[in-house]
């Protein structure tokens, strides 16, 4: 018995700490300021207008010739101008594993993400003054956006937060922004959800083994109660009756 309440008591340390955490990530949940957690402090939310000239466009059925392997095609549009977006491997979400060819939709030349356009397209999802300081293309696992599985290029800004535009390599997609208040949250959102390794998901193993140490914690508090019980241990005790004797002053 005396190993039952030993684990009993580490197991109630393990999961008391863990709530103790929740409370205080669920409290930050609750007064944040969900855009700036969100990373969208400087993001530019102003819907561009896209011109299209249908006179210009090659024809979809010509492209998907000279690519052969492609699984699909999609028009998609990077600074106001018209790509085609050819999937030869698609995940089934956006930052899934994918291979893509992005090809100008008016000349059929494939186009090659450079810095020069990474940047453009960086410097258009940002709305702050700062300026572009550094580019880095990094490959996953990326520590801001743990779920994005293809190679990104960072765009690091001079400005007051920090801030960081991602930018998916093949397709020129906006990943997302990150800056001081993203980094701040993220820390609460893997406090709340366990997500120590950083996988972007709170199905991992220290949320099987928080599960298991509170299965563990209910089955030997219950056992403890039974064992006590039997014991006795619960019994009433009746307080002893004091006897008073009354006495006559003279």
């Amino acid at each position: 018995m005396r190993w039952v309440r030993k684990l009993h008591k580490w197991a109630s340390v393990i999961v008391g700490i863990q709530f103790v955490l929740w409370l205080a990530s669920g409290l930050y949940f609750n007064l944040m300021d969900h855009t700036k957690a969100a990373g969208l402090s400087y993001f530019n939310q102003d819907m561009v207008q896209h011109q299209l000239d249908a006179t210009q466009l090659i024809e979809p059925k010509a492209v998907l010739e000279q690519h052969s392997d492609s699984m699909a095609l999609d028009t998609v549009f990077l600074l106001a101008k018209p790509y085609y977006l050819l999937s030869h491997q698609q995940g089934l979400y956006a930052h899934s594993y994918h291979e893509y060819t992005l090809v100008d939709a008016y000349s059929g030349e494939v186009v090659t993400l450079d810095e020069a356009l990474v940047t453009r397209l960086a410097q258009a999802s940002y709305s702050g003054e700062g300026k572009v300081a550094e580019l880095k293309l990094l490959t996953p696992p990326i520590s801001d956006f743990p779920k994005q599985q293809n190679p990104t290029w960072q765009v690091s800004f001079a400005d007051d937060i920090n801030t960081e535009v991602y930018v998916e390599a093949q397709s020129g997609r906006i990943v997302g922004h990150s800056d001081e208040h993203k980094k701040l949250a993220d820390i609460f959102f893997m406090l709340h959800f366990m997500d120590y390794n950083n996988q972007g998901s709170f199905n991992n193993v220290p949320m099987m083994l928080m599960a298991f140490f509170s299965l563990w914690l209910t089955i030997t508090g219950c056992y403890w109660c039974i064992d006590l019980l039997r014991k006795g241990k619960y019994r009433h005790k009746r307080r002893p009756r004091i006897k008073t004797t009354a006495i006559k002053l003279p």
